[in-house]
């Protein structure tokens, strides 16, 4: 009989091992796939909470004078329009930054009222990236206004305002923010540089940094390093407390997953690996036989192999299938922002597929020696 047909047999004839074995791999497959479907949702839910908290880069003209920039909220220097799109191009190699918004902001009067004018270009994220842009845009001829400024102009959204020299149609007024957002007027990059007499000219580009280090990694020092090589003529500011927290809330997801993943690994392994003795030791009599018959190391070492790389596609298959349904069950639930893009991970089900009887195999291989090793002779005299 071939060596498969002899695993077939003894795994029914001794069925009770042999389900013990798929539900130890199972449940240790199930966990993996279900940690690697959540350690992945928590990172995509991280990048977009700490998105929506607002960019934690301000990358202005290296002239700038940072007392007048924290004074008026503002550089009142300038750079070319074109420098966000040689940044971004710049991040494909010194890859430090991402969602580059080119802005341009002055304080103006408005009907007698100081508003904050900013005008927001489209943003651009670096070469060969998916992720869509972050932020809002303002089209042309439209204003979007801070709640305290629509309310001293009288205006809601819909109706349109004299807007330094030109009507203006009120597109939103957005939700009190209780901070200097609250005197904003935002517009079109394009219209923001026609009201000022700014031609191509922008006062700062905002961005998200994608290092994810908090401040003992020193993040800054790689920012400007970066940004020296592409963009000499700008300084970055980076709102640390933003940044720290965006960085912390990542790497808790990576060594959450760091560290349970050997755990599940081993216990999976011994599990294995114990059923795999036992098996050896109940079928003793047995491999004397075989031995006495003639068989070799070989053979005997691929029954016991061969039972473990069986036993392991049954753990692969139901694994990925339970752990699948928990991420896919659970994900939503625990990351609302992101949970409804929680998809099956094919790439990640290949890797099952082919590690997991690879897995049982390594469990199973000090049992198999020890078969190999018994003495015929020995074991049928004692047996």
């Amino acid at each position: 009989m071939s060596w498969h047909g002899l695993v077939l047999r003894e795994l029914r004839h001794r069925w009770a091992n042999a389900a013990l074995a798929v539900l130890g791999l199972s449940v240790g497959v199930g966990m993996l796939v279900t940690l690697q479907m959540l350690a992945t949702a928590a990172e995509r839910e991280t990048r977009r909470v700490a998105r929506d908290m607002g960019f934690n880069l301000r990358i202005i003209p290296r002239d700038t004078d940072i007392g007048r920039f924290h004074e008026l909220g503002h550089s009142d220097r300038t750079l070319p329009e074109e420098a966000s799109a040689r940044l971004a191009a710049g991040a494909g190699t010194f890859v430090s930054f991402n969602h580059l918004t080119p802005t341009l902001e002055r304080w103006t009067n408005v009907l007698g009222k100081d508003v904050l004018v900013t005008g927001l270009g489209a943003a651009i994220t670096g070469p060969g990236e998916k992720k869509s842009p972050m932020g809002f845009t303002v089209g042309n001829g439209n204003v979007q206004l801070g709640h305290a400024v629509a309310r001293r102009l009288g205006v809601k959204a819909g109706g349109t305002v004299e807007w330094m020299g030109r009507g203006m149609r009120v597109e939103k007024v957005l939700a009190e923010a209780g901070t200097v957002d609250d005197l904003r007027a935002y517009v079109s990059l394009a219209d923001a540089q026609s009201m000022l007499g700014l031609g191509g000219r922008i006062s700062e580009i905002r961005a998200i940094d994608c290092l994810c280090l908090t401040a003992d990694k020193d993040p800054l020092g790689q920012l400007r390093e970066a940004l020296a090589r592409v963009l000499p003529e700008a300084q970055v500011l980076q709102l640390r407390v933003m940044a720290d927290a965006r960085a912390k809330q990542r790497q808790a997801s990576e060594r959450f997953a760091a560290l349970a993943t050997p755990m599940v690994l081993l216990v999976a392994g011994a599990w294995t690996g114990v059923l795999a003795f036992l098996n050896v030791r109940e079928r003793r009599p047995e491999i004397g036989v075989w031995r006495a018959l003639g068989h070799g190391a070989g053979r005997v070492s691929a029954l016991f192999l061969g039972r473990a790389l069986v036993l392991g596609v049954a753990g692969a298959v139901v694994g990925a299938v339970l752990g699948t349904w928990a991420g896919l069950t659970w994900g939503p639930w625990m990351y609302p922002v992101t949970g409804g893009v929680i998809g099956v991970d094919w790439a990640l089900m290949a890797r099952v597929a082919w590690w997991t009887p690879a897995f049982a195999a390594m469990a199973s291989l000090v049992p198999a020696a020890l078969a190999v090793a018994q003495d015929p002779a020995e074991t049928l005299r004692t047996d």
